[in-house]
């Protein structure tokens, strides 16, 4: 039998790369304006939702844990103003889980306790807090952008 922290791992690796297959799967159902589109004044665009989650990752898994120097610039996750085209957004989404997943597979029973420190999240205390932490962040833009695709489709079919 494996050991806990194999456990965890394993099952935080499967839920990381769930969530990025089901984006990959939605994103695929909306046309590249589509997915610049904002159906509401006061939401996000997919897009927008992909880079922030990319975001998210690369700064609180990237930069704190694996040491990449990933700089986040937060406020252009939600411009309006994008030139990158979907499939290039969507690859930095998957790079961003692959390191996530990378810096999961070396994780211990002694690393998962390590103390954890970033801007922004002042309620975790641990590896392990800003994983879930992340996953959680991931599964509610996930929700987001379920309800977003409805929305775009719905807007071409009437």
């Amino acid at each position: 039998m494996k050991d806990l922290s194999n456990t965890v791992a394993d099952g935080i690796i499967h839920y990381y790369r769930d969530s990025a297959r089901r984006v990959k799967s939605l994103a695929e159902k909306l046309s590249e304006e589509q997915f610049w589109k904002k159906p509401y004044p006061y939401g996000n665009s997919f897009g927008n939702l992909v880079l922030h989650i990319s975001g998210n990752l690369n700064y609180y898994i990237g930069a704190q844990i694996a040491t990449t120097g990933y700089i986040r610039e937060r406020e252009l996750e939600f411009a309006d103003n994008h030139t990158e085209r979907k499939d290039e957004v969507l690859r930095k989404l998957n790079e961003a889980v692959d390191l996530v997943i990378e810096t999961l597979k070396i994780q211990t029973e002694r690393t998962w306790g390590k103390e954890y420190t970033a801007i922004g999240v002042d309620d975790v205390r641990d590896r392990f807090g800003i994983y879930l932490r992340c996953a959680v962040h991931f599964h509610h833009h996930t929700g987001q952008m379920i309800y977003l695709v409805k929305e775009l489709l719905d807007e071409v079919s009437n």
